[in-house]
């Protein structure tokens, strides 16, 4: 029986993914790699998972070990290979102030382990590597889903990082390692219920709205009503990537999981201020000085919920080709819903978790 490893699991979208995988194929077995800090919560995951699905029992398990550490970490890395067919590699610090030496260790370091993993299993078929669009940095123009190396420097070592990741995953590939990359944009929870693990990005400026009474003033920068935001829900990423992974012809794609009619910044505050029952009143600022405020002037961060790394995202002027997206997606009835359709899920979700933090799982 083919062994699928998944690591990221139980986080964010890890958690999400695993479900699809085991109701795909009756015959895979389903292997979650998990740091030991973390085993109580898979313990727990697995759980909730198998109460919807009981006869998959036997085909879902846990296994503990540490990406960033050479053959993440396990015990008996030989026992794994032997049947390993598939990884799904969505581990990785999403955090826009990560320290430079974490961000190293888990986004770049971790992925070189699991694929010198890859590289010694004999029935390999695919990595699937989760990146994301931010590999962008601050390239301005049509990011195509074949970039990587636009000459283009980067607003934090999170987005650093993940372009090393996929460097790395793109020298495999040249090697003959047969490899998928998925580049999400902004991920917020699912369309459904808006429900999420950390109110971090996107729900940071909710949040800022939902705070405010009657009139709430947004500080902003740049053309908000040309400059576009792109965020993607939970539930259309994983879907996507399921069904993309699922492709024999998707081996040596890269994907852009984004949105192919995003919101401009202006929009997606008035959606949000619509949502909230608020009126938004923007406030213009450059950006150093907005992004200067959060960082030094008491208070400001505390107020606002929104630190100096996330104002960046203001000026952001890379935007996102999906044409391998929607022409592999065609017929799968898989689409990203506009951000406008599921918002007010956000601003519940937000109302009913006022005090949950934005702290990334490491």
């Amino acid at each position: 029986m083919p062994t699928t490893l998944v690591t990221g699991f139980p986080g964010f979208l890890g958690h999400a993914l695993v479900p699809r995988l085991l109701d795909r194929d009756p015959e895979r077995t389903v292997v979650c790699l998990v740091q030991p800090h973390w085993a109580a919560a898979a313990r727990e995951a697995v759980a909730g998972i198998l109460r919807d699905r009981p006869e998959a029992a036997e085909r879902l398990r846990l296994l503990e070990g540490d990406i960033t550490r050479p053959a993440a970490g396990l015990a008996d890395p030989a026992a794994l290979r032997r049947d390993l067919g598939e990884i799904y590699h969505l581990a990785a610090v999403y955090d826009l102030e990560v320290p430079a030496d974490m961000a190293e260790r888990v986004n770049v370091d971790g992925t070189r382990h699991l694929l010198e993993l890859a590289e010694a299993a004999p029935g390999l078929r695919r990595v699937h590597h989760v990146s994301t669009c931010y590999v962008s940095g601050r390239f301005e123009g049509r990011f195509r889903e074949s970039d990587l190396d636009r000459g283009q420097t980067f607003k934090n070592h999170y987005e650093a990082t993940k372009y090393r990741a996929e460097v790395v995953v793109r020298d495999a590939m040249a090697r003959g390692v047969p490899c998928t990359i998925y580049r999400p944009a902004a991920v917020v929870g699912d369309s459904t219920d808006g429900a999420t693990r950390k109110l971090d990005g996107a729900y940071m400026f909710v949040r800022l709205v939902v705070r405010q009474r009657g009139v709430a003033f947004v500080p902003v920068s740049g053309d908000v009503d040309r400059l576009t935001v792109n965020i993607v829900p939970r539930d259309f990423v994983v879907d996507a990537l399921a069904a993309l992974a699922a492709r024999d012809d998707s081996s040596g794609r890269t994907y852009h999981l984004a949105d192919p009619s995003p919101d401009t910044v202006g929009g997606m505050l008035r959606d949000v201020g619509r949502a909230a029952g608020r009126r938004v009143v923007q406030v213009p600022l450059p950006l150093w000085l907005a992004r200067g405020a959060t960082h030094w002037v008491p208070g400001v961060r505390a107020l606002t919920g929104i630190p100096p790394e996330a104002v960046d995202y203001y000026d952001h002027r890379a935007t996102y080709d999906v044409t391998g997206t929607l022409r592999d997606l065609q017929g799968s009835g898989i689409r990203c819903p506009p951000f406008a359709s599921y918002v007010h899920h956000l601003v519940r979700f937000v109302r009913d978790h006022p005090d949950m933090g934005s702290g990334a799982m490491v």
